[in-house]
């Protein structure tokens, strides 16, 4: 029994001893905007987390010297941004909020309390995004709604469903790079 007891005492002990394999860096930025209009004053509170984890790993990891160099691996970046506006936090992973063109017309992507807002040039709202629980959207316009997401190139693209042609027909706003 006194061996079983020591046993799992130095087992423990060893886990603490372990040797951190990762460098972490966490840094988190907070903007507070306020804006004034007819209706009152209003916080728009702003916070944006970034972390970046680097495993380590050594050059020679299998050779007898002492001190050993660190091999150069890749960093992985992660950015969490919250807005709260009137009350409610929206936690958004990328903000996505950008220019895009679609059949030569150019919209404007904002971030919104519940998602995103599409705007045309004169500010007139012509489509939301709301989140869904799997990352993706759905798209709401006047006489139109479709089920969007973000490719890998940052760009919009919507698919919708056509009764007519029982198709379903994939459209891509292309994000504008300035």
């Amino acid at each position: 029994m006194k061996t079983i007891t020591l046993g799992m005492i130095a087992f423990l002990f060893t886990l603490n001893i372990q040797a951190q394999n990762k460098n972490v860096k966490s840094e988190v930025k907070t903007t507070v905007t306020t804006i004034k209009d007819s209706k009152g004053e209003k916080k728009l509170i702003k916070t944006q987390e970034i972390k970046e984890i680097q495993n380590i790993e050594l050059k020679d990891a299998d050779s007898n010297a002492l001190n050993k160099e660190m091999k150069d691996t890749p960093v992985q970046v992660t950015a969490i941004t919250a807005v709260t506006a009137n009350g409610v936090t929206n936690i958004v992973d990328v903000d996505r909020s950008a220019y895009y063109n679609l059949n030569g017309q150019k919209y404007q992507v904002s971030l919104a309390e519940t998602g995103y807002n599409m705007y045309l040039p004169n500010k007139e709202k012509a489509a939301v995004l709301r989140k869904t629980s799997n990352n993706n959207y759905i798209y709401k316009a006047k006489n139109k709604t479709s089920f969007g997401y973000f490719d890998a190139n940052g760009n919009l693209v919507l698919e919708s469903y056509d009764d007519k042609t029982d198709k379903v027909i994939v459209e891509t706003f292309i994000m504008v790079k300035e």
